[in-house]
């Protein structure tokens, strides 16, 4: 956000993110002023990783080592907070497919420049997630794919050429999941497809599609429920996973309720996540105080119990979250 504490403005006017690369020199990610012309930026945001890339790509040298340094010093802070992949997408960078690949490209190689860990490679295209694979050259370990699905079966042809781990979701042929029964029919279908090209389980995490709970009280009970009936299936091979912070888009104390619904989700089945682990203690979450009004009213909230999140919004309020 730019009124938040990452963004500054330095004296001349010049908006961006100070940071610190691996010896400790002060650096400024700058906001370009195209970027000033964009959506993101009238809704109040700096999307901060497109212009690193975008600097990475098309700056001049000082602007490329500037994109390199922020890149890389973010993967360095997600290894030392445990993440064991890291998720590399580039799909907002341009709705051009040849910017996207070039993105993705760059991006690649200089990820796996300093991470001790793979890359999931993640786009909506097979396309880029072909280019992206194509620059990994291993040296971190076998990539991941993010993702297969019913609409893109063909990707799975690149998770067997390059001995990949992969995400399926449980997204449908034409759309979302309507409810739990939706999900779990849907990766039935993929796993089909799964076994057939002779995937080890264990190299499958499966993502079963967290939705807002502030759209529809029955969204939290959809993906735990899914979540249940997926690892009571195949349980113990596959990993379950999931962007769960999905759920608490557009509401107050996004941190309270990101946790309360990981533990609710880990207690269903869950064993991984798409998540960012910096904010995110998996310590934290499995010692949450469960009798705490706090976490009481998150948990009835995600359970449905709290038609437009009402009651959550009122106690946010009224203090009482804190």
């Amino acid at each position: 956000m730019l009124n938040g504490r990452r963004v500054r403005k330095l004296d001349d006017g010049t908006e961006g993110v100070p940071f610190k690369d691996e010896n400790g020199n002060d650096l400024f990610l700058s906001i370009p002023d195209h970027f000033k012309k964009q959506q993101p930026y009238s809704l109040n945001q700096a999307k901060h990783f497109m212009i690193a890339v975008w600097k990475g790509v098309n700056g001049d040298a000082e602007e490329q080592a500037i994109g390199t340094a922020y890149v890389h010093r973010e993967v360095r802070r997600q290894t030392r907070a445990g993440a064991s992949f890291l998720d590399l997408n580039v799909d907002e960078v341009s709705p051009y497919l040849e910017v996207q690949n070039e993105s993705m490209e760059w991006l690649v190689r200089t990820v796996e420049a300093v991470s001790t860990i793979p890359s999931s490679i993640d786009s909506s295209n097979p396309e880029i997630i072909k280019t992206g694979l194509a620059a990994y050259t291993g040296v971190a370990g076998r990539p991941m794919i993010n993702s297969v699905a019913l609409e893109r079966l063909d990707t799975i042809k690149l998770v067997t050429d390059n001995n990949a781990h992969v995400i399926i979701t449980a997204a449908g042929e034409s759309g979302m999941p309507d409810n739990a029964e939706e999900r779990v029919e849907n990766v039935n279908q993929v796993m089909v497809h799964i076994q057939d090209a002779g995937i080890p389980l264990g190299d499958v995490y499966i993502d079963c599609l967290a939705f807002p709970i502030g759209v529809a009280p029955q969204y939290g009970n959809d993906y735990l429920d899914a979540v249940a009936a997926i690892r009571k299936q195949y349980d113990p091979e596959v990993h379950i996973t999931g962007g769960v912070s999905n759920v608490s888009f557009g509401l107050p104390k996004r941190r309270l309720v990101n946790d309360v619904f990981l533990h609710m989700a880990i207690e269903s089945g869950l064993d991984s996540g798409i998540i960012d682990p910096i904010p995110a203690s998996i310590q934290k979450v499995l010692d949450l105080d469960l009798d705490s009004e706090p976490v009481k009213l998150a948990m009835d909230m995600l359970k449905g119990n709290d038609d437009y999140c009402m009651n959550f919004i009122q106690a946010f309020r009224d203090g009482r979250l804190d």
